[in-house]
């Protein structure tokens, strides 16, 4: 089991990409929460299987399709 804390920056919060990203979050079966911080960022906290956690963090990477 793995859990990881990401800070997403970039155009990130008024495209969809917090709720994509749980969406995502959801299919992995992946426990944990994603937010938008104060500064524009958007912090995420995933935890579960190894693999699955590495799979939403380099889906995280590339992003929502309107991020």
């Amino acid at each position: 089991m793995k859990r990881v804390k990401a800070i997403v920056s970039g155009k990130v919060q008024g495209v969809g990409f917090r709720m994509h990203t749980l969406k995502q979050a959801k299919k992995l079966n992946l426990k944990g929460y994603v937010r938008n911080l104060s500064n524009g960022n958007v912090e995420i906290v995933a935890e579960g299987e190894d693999e699955k956690v590495d799979s939403l963090i380099n889906w995280a990477k590339s992003g929502s399709p309107l991020a």
